[in-house]
């Protein structure tokens, strides 16, 4: 139990009606969600509103209600507290809640469009082999030191954040990494965190569904260096255009690295193949098992931020050549008949770009580059045409099928893809709706040193259809097919 006013510390008021001196016991933003003496937040989403729920919630026990806009009546006993911004009330209230867990560690933020989640996975690796309690906040999963949870969203409801951080509070982890998205920063998830740092990896087209411009999504973005303490590091990749926009009104300490122009922390790549990447940070050599330009740039922002946290240098480039690949992002294997299958999350037109030009410049060119790719739906529709060229010009052959159709029809999408291709690209085309039945196509086309690309899904074991998920891992699928058919 904590008093009302205890949890409003920080918070904006407009207007209070009744006491604030009430003790609540838990705070909810889902009026289901509701028992005795919790405290309702009205907040309004992009589908539902809160603020018609706030009757039921007083009526399955609420004690006190924040709002946007107090309602015409009251109920006695219950407090009604008004602020111009209830997301944002709801993340410093969850800090206030959960006793500030965010000042008792270090907690890293990194954002951008793509590498988040391969960047805060492996510099939780880094530091766990460092020997460091880590907590890890990610897309694919949070991991409270070794106890693993499973993620819903990129950035967590500001509540979750809080439960988490409390947990490794109270169980001493030290560093936190944590995936900050454009729609986190925008629904003010991650106000009232205290960042030790901020990592800034790129930014290319995507989540144009939510956001209504390019502009808009980077400024977003900009907006989360913008509110970093002076007493926090900003690092910033400077080869993406954004980079330096990222740094401009930061009060943090400002630090950059780059593959191609003068940085802070430099790396080259000194050899490129399938087994990883030879690398010079720092004048010093070192393998990775990662593969791809890249991840060149995710390895040279793990040892930026292990080195602003004060590991040895010696040490990261020791434990930077250990790190293991993150599910998902280009996950891949060798069959028996010499078939290499990668499986990758990109679902943006730079990510597949990424990924192909990676494979592409490391094959001999003597073998088939077979893409399976398809589009989330309900998604961003511009990226998909983009998609299709990129697919199609990059591999030698392509089947377009489903992604997550989610309430989408899938032929319309796959359409949509299909919109982008060049004529001089269409013999290299073949649509199969059926997911499963395009990567068996895929594994029944491809010859001996072959190389399958399953792009979009990634580490994602499902498929979403009408509001309904199946099993679907393609990884696991991709491996079970080369076998069945002797390949």
């Amino acid at each position: 139990m904590m008093a009302l006013k205890d949890i409003l510390y920080r918070v904006t008021i407009n207007a209070v009606v009744g006491s604030t001196l009430v003790d609540i016991n838990a705070i909810q933003f889902d009026s289901r969600s509701i028992n005795d003496n919790d405290l309702f937040v009205a907040i309004k989403g992009t589908i539902v509103d809160g603020h018609d729920f706030i009757e039921k919630a007083i009526a399955k026990g609420a004690r006190a209600i924040i709002c946007e806009k107090l309602p015409e009546n009251f109920h006695n006993g219950i407090t009604y507290v008004e602020v111009k911004n209830a997301s944002r009330a709801l993340a410093f209230m969850a800090s206030n809640f959960y006793e500030m867990p965010s000042e008792n560690l270090k907690l890293v933020g990194v954002t951008g469009t793509n590498g988040k989640t391969t960047v805060a996975t492996l510099l939780y690796q880094l530091f766990k082999k460092a020997g460091f309690k880590v907590g890890l906040l990610s897309t694919v999963k949070i991991m409270v030191d070794n106890k693993e949870y499973k993620a819903t969203h990129t950035t967590p409801d500001s509540l979750t954040i809080n439960k988490y951080l409390k947990e490794m509070s109270v169980d001493g982890v030290e560093f936190c990494f944590m995936e900050v998205s454009s729609h986190g920063i925008h629904q003010n998830r991650t106000e009232g965190l205290h960042f030790e740092g901020g990592i800034f990896t790129n930014l290319t087209h995507d989540h144009l569904d939510y956001h209504n411009s390019f502009a808009e999504y980077r400024d977003v973005k900009k907006s989360f260096f913008d509110n970093l303490p002076s007493t926090a590091f900003a690092l910033a990749n400077i080869d993406d255009k954004n980079g330096l926009v990222m740094l401009q009104n930061t009060t943090a300490r400002k630090h950059t690295y780059a593959l191609k122009t003068y940085a802070d922390y430099r790396v080259q790549i000194l050899e490129n193949e399938f087994r990883g990447l030879l690398l010079k940070i720092d004048d010093s050599e070192v393998w990775t098992k990662l593969i791809g330009n890249f991840n060149a740039y995710n390895m040279i922002a793990i040892y930026g931020t292990a080195d602003l946290l004060g590991l040895k240098k010696e040490e990261s480039l020791q434990l930077i050549s250990t790190l293991e690949s993150v599910s998902g992002r280009f996950q891949y294997l060798i069959s028996d008949e010499k078939i290499t299958a990668i499986v990758d999350y990109a679902h943006t037109p730079d990510a597949l770009k990424n990924v192909l030009e990676t494979i592409n410049n490391i094959r001999t060119k003597n073998e088939e580059l077979i893409t399976v790719v398809g589009c989330g739906g309900d998604r961003d529709k511009t990226k998909r045409p983009i998609m299709g060229n990129i697919a199609s010009t990059l591999s030698t052959k392509v089947i377009i099928t489903s992604d997550n159709p989610r309430s989408e029809v899938p032929e319309a999408i796959i359409n949509e893809i299909e919109a982008g291709i060049e004529p001089q690209n269409f013999k290299k085309v073949v649509s199969i709706v059926d997911r499963k039945q395009a990567i068996k196509t895929a594994c029944q086309l491809a010859k001996p040193n072959d190389i399958i690309l399953i792009a979009g899904k990634g580490h994602e074991n499902y498929q979403e259809i009408k509001g309904e998920r199946f099993d679907f891992d393609d990884f696991k699928i991709v491996k079970e097919l080369l076998k069945q058919l002797q390949k």
